[in-house]
């Protein structure tokens, strides 16, 4: 019923810029908080950045600085602009959505831990 898709991944030199977006679809009421995560190879997946409904935004400390979350709510969207880009970025990044609302039949429904299918960013040196 609730979909992510990630977009906006692909080949930049170190030092570049990117802009990924997160798009949830699907017969949404509301998109609580969402945020960014990344797994390298051989790596676990860890946090880059989340965002709250109302715009309050944490960050890893890799991330600080160079990264900005954003999203716009109208749309279900969320944004990670990355700058200042190292070899180090390279990975699969993930968006998730901790809890989404959505119209099941003739009622809203909640669910939660919705993830997307991943975008791969490269960082070349």
């Amino acid at each position: 019923q609730v979909q992510l898709v990630e977009s906006g991944g692909g080949l930049v030199q170190a030092g570049g810029s990117l802009r990924l977006s997160c798009a949830a679809s699907g017969s949404i009421f509301r998109v609580n908080a969402m945020g960014w995560y990344r797994q390298a190879p051989g790596k676990q997946r860890e946090l880059v950045a989340t965002i709250t409904r109302r715009g309050n935004s944490k960050y890893a400390d890799s991330a600080k600085g160079r990264f900005t979350v954003s999203r716009d709510n109208a749309k279900n969207t969320v944004y990670l602009q990355k700058s200042g880009m190292k070899p180090e970025d390279t990975a699969v990044y993930y968006c998730n959505a901790d809890q989404v609302t959505y119209y099941g039949g003739s009622s809203l429904v909640s669910g939660y831990d919705y993830w997307g299918q991943g975008t791969q960013v490269i960082v070349s040196s």
